[in-house]
């Protein structure tokens, strides 16, 4: 049986250092350019330094997000960029776009490349042509379910992995402008993003009121409830995920860092012995201490367990 990753979000050297010895097996984060900033967090150089010895000095890896869906004038800068990720020892680059994968088969010799859920690879036919366009990992989409997961895993290669979001914001729409305050200021209204917020309401869930993000890099709808797989550790094992994501937008440092330390008790009481693995109402209840929002297991499940 193979043994799953932990992966954990870190915003900045001191949120890194924290999940890690809370037991994150790798973060991922984001530097100073190229990663859309409203889901990632900017780490200097020096920070990612620092911040790759720490992880390294404790068996733990950093991935760096280079997630932006890129203009050409991005690309000005790309190249230098990816090279200095290299040279720094970064363990993988986290992409979205294929015209970023070609430049880094270009430019690097060893880079490994993660391809993120904004990819939509939601079948073992597009798993499979990414692995063979140099791909190591796939990150599958929410809308996934383990039934789905386990057939690409059974009908891809082993050696491409296979991550998956198992708590946070389910973000199921995505635009690449902030499509909200053009409409209200006008086709250029990029360049000056709004600063008052919005949050939509169900037609037959009065009160209920779902928030909308935005930032130069687009908008965010319909983050109703939030994901929680704690219960499920052994279907996505048996599902045959290598990477379990904890997504951290928007949330404290407390809330991660309890979030992390609940899975990884979770994860690690289920290796003890599988067989006889048996859910902790107690790991729930500390997450539910820290989280003002209801759960899901989305659509990950047959019958999608009701909202706690």
């Amino acid at each position: 049986m193979h043994n799953v990753e932990l992966l954990v979000p870190a915003r900045d050297i001191n949120e890194l250092k924290v999940n890690i010895t809370n037991g994150a097996d790798a973060v991922y984060i984001g530097g100073e350019v190229f990663g859309m900033v409203s889901i990632n967090n900017i780490f200097s150089k020096d920070e990612m330094i620092e911040g790759i010895k720490f992880a390294h000095n404790n068996s733990s890896k950093v991935y760096v997000v280079v997630n932006i869906l890129p203009h050409d004038d991005d690309f000005n800068q790309i190249e230098s960029y990816l090279k200095e990720l290299e040279d720094l020892g970064v363990d993988a680059i986290v992409i979205s776009d294929p015209g970023m994968l070609s430049i880094i088969k270009k430019i690097t010799s060893s880079m490994e490349v993660h391809l993120s859920d904004q990819a939509n690879t939601t079948n073992y036919m597009s798993a499979k042509f990414w692995h063979e366009q140099g791909i190591k990992r796939v990150g599958v989409p929410r809308e996934l379910s383990c039934e789905e997961m386990a057939q690409i895993r059974a009908k891809t290669p082993l050696e491409l992995d296979i991550e998956v979001f198992v708590h946070g914001v389910m973000t199921i729409s995505y635009s690449g402008r902030p499509l909200i305050s053009n409409f209200i200021k006008g086709k250029n209204s990029s360049q000056e993003i709004s600063k008052k917020t919005y949050r939509l309401m169900e037609e037959k869930r009065p009160g209920e009121y779902f928030p909308v993000y935005e930032d130069e890099k687009g908008t965010f709808l319909f983050n109703s409830s939030d994901l929680c797989m704690i219960e499920y550790i052994p279907e996505l094992v048996k599902a045959g995920v290598t990477s379990l994501k904890i997504e951290g937008r928007m949330k404290d440092y407390e809330y991660i860092k309890e979030v992390t330390k609940a899975y990884r008790t979770a994860i690690d009481e289920f290796y003890k012995n599988p067989q006889e693995w048996e859910f902790n109402s107690v790991w729930l209840e500390e997450v539910n201490k820290i989280s003002n929002r209801q759960f899901t297991s989305g659509f990950y499940l047959e019958n999608p367990a009701d909202e706690k």
